[in-house]
């Protein structure tokens, strides 16, 4: 199929990328990606019934929507769930309060776009399992994104600011 416009990609022409961890299903396709998006990103993404997108997360950087297309589910919101349905908006500011995560309740698939700000560096926090993320990406010569730092760890394993600092 041949594009149109460099910034102009129809859902057809995204791969999708599936990367199952038990009841973590998320079906991807990265349409502003692939737009040649880089300050707003948008995502394709279906779930199965019984899936759930993502664990449960907050942001300190990027703030992201859902925009429901298709089906029903629950949105862990705080710690309120909320049931959502086509036609619903949900917005997620940064921060604890809103750690949030989608979980497909239904009995067909939960479609969505989702949509964020992609600041290039994030710290992300998992209230369930007790892990912080940070993450830094840089632009490549070819326009394509690498991560310069990606890493996860859990809270308990917190240093002091200067431990094992040299001369400290």
């Amino acid at each position: 199929m041949t594009r149109r416009h460099p910034h102009v990609v129809h859902l057809a022409e995204v791969a999708v990328v599936d990367d199952p961890h038990g009841t973590f299903a998320p079906r991807e396709r990265y349409l502003a990606e692939a737009a040649g998006g880089r300050q707003l990103g948008c995502s394709h993404v279906v779930l199965a019934p019984g899936c759930k997108a993502y664990p449960f997360h907050y942001h300190c950087a990027n703030e992201e929507a859902i925009y429901v297309l298709a089906g029903t589910g629950i949105a862990r919101i705080g710690d309120q769930r909320i049931e959502i349905r086509a036609g619903d908006y949900l917005a997620f500011p940064v921060g604890q309060a809103t750690a949030h995560q989608t979980i497909n309740t239904g009995s067909v698939p939960l479609e969505y776009l989702c949509l964020s700000t992609q600041h290039a560096t994030e710290v992300v926090g998992y209230p369930d399992s007790g892990k912080l993320g940070a993450s830094h990406y840089e632009v490549n010569a070819d326009n394509s994104l690498r991560a310069v730092v990606r890493e996860r760890f859990f809270e308990r394993d917190a240093v002091d600011y200067w431990e094992d600092e040299p001369d400290s």
